[in-house]
């Protein structure tokens, strides 16, 4: 793996610039007590499901059947895409569970070029195969005699609810759409939180890009960017050490098969730039009269993103604000998180 210290210190930018009266604390905090990402209902099924996408890559997934399960019925299903640079056993396949116990036949998925996902190189950022990635998984969910083809959700969280809401929009088998602790990764990406990185960073940014492409094309190594931080310094923004906490502790850590604890969750360099040219939100209101839930933390330093999808949604919609929780606290904070909420929606929407 290429190490570029300079230029990692620009892109991290993208997501550590901090909105106002955000303060920083050297100290870190202890996994919270309801903090339970490694969650095994002792209710659900589980079986490990391989479907094609349109390109003929192999997309895995958790399948969860609810109590009861009874294969000559037909149910609701719900789709949960993971966090961006994470894999479905981060978050994802908590809340997949989670809604199995409430009675839908539910979906954890890798997104290609993520965990047991085909895609080559590993790593790579692809918003339109990601997207295309919750479509597969609605032709795999649409190929179950026991799910109801005109019942099926999306649960997309952090980066997951942009790629969610990009596939919905051009998807109309997808019935009801909610996201939790959204990442609009093109705006992330282009300007960072509270638009605190310049135009001229990006533009250097691009340039290294463009260099590292050169230098791969020509045999060098890959280079990776932003993710997790491996280390906690006293100089450590709030935000990397939130992160760490989930993502460089047992509270959240997995490493995927293939993958070295120095390349989970950082995208590639050369292909993150392509996350520049995304606009989720763009026609977001095309989206009605299926019904949109954003769901964001009040202290979630990605809030903005979910109240900037809410603004320019058409109805039905609704932005829910849990209190007192952080971005990652929604990941796997079992006590905040609002599953009564999701619930409800898609028992509604889903009828």
């Amino acid at each position: 793996m290429k190490k570029l210290p300079a230029l990692l210190a620009v892109l991290a930018a993208a997501f550590t610039l901090l909105p106002g009266g955000f303060a920083m604390t050297c100290a870190r905090a202890a996994a919270p007590a309801d903090a339970d990402n490694f969650y095994k209902s002792p209710t659900v099924t589980m079986e490990k499901v391989t479907f094609p996408n349109l390109y003929k890559m192999e997309m895995a997934g958790d399948l969860f059947l609810p109590q009861g399960f009874d294969k000559s019925k037909k149910y609701p299903a719900i789709i949960v895409g993971h966090p961006m640079g994470a894999v479905k056993e981060q978050s994802a396949v908590l809340y997949a569970q989670k809604m199995a116990e409430q009675g839908f036949v539910t979906l954890a998925m890798d997104l290609a070029f993520w965990g047991a996902s085909q895609g080559q190189p590993r790593n790579a950022v692809s918003p339109d195969m990601y997207a295309e990635t919750f479509s597969a998984a609605v032709d795999f969910l649409d190929s179950l005699p026991y799910v109801d083809r005109g019942r099926i959700g999306i649960i997309g969280i952090c980066g997951s609810g942009s790629f969610a809401i990009s596939a919905a929009k051009i998807d109309p088998r997808l019935r009801a759409v909610a996201t939790v602790s959204m990442y609009d990764m093109g705006e992330a990406n282009r300007s960072g939180l509270g638009h605190g990185q310049s135009v001229e960073q990006r533009k250097k940014i691009l340039e290294a890009a463009a260099r590292q492409r050169d230098v791969e094309f020509a045999g060098g190594e890959p280079a990776y960017t932003s993710g997790t931080v491996h280390k906690i310094t006293p100089e450590s923004t709030p935000i990397e050490r939130e992160f760490y906490d989930f993502y460089r502790t047992p509270r959240g850590e997995v490493t995927p098969p293939g993958m070295t604890d120095k390349t989970t969750t950082h995208p590639t360099l050369t292909s993150n730039v392509k996350f520049m040219n995304f606009y989720p939100f763009n026609d977001i209101e095309t989206i009605s009269p299926r019904p949109l839930l954003f769901i964001t933390g009040e202290k979630a330093h990605s809030r903005e993103f979910s109240e900037d999808a809410y603004r320019r949604a058409a109805e039905p919609k609704e932005l829910v604000v849990v209190p007192g929780a952080g971005h990652v606290d929604l990941y796997d904070r079992t006590g905040l998180i609002p599953f009564a909420k999701l619930t409800e929606f898609f028992k509604t929407n889903l009828k």
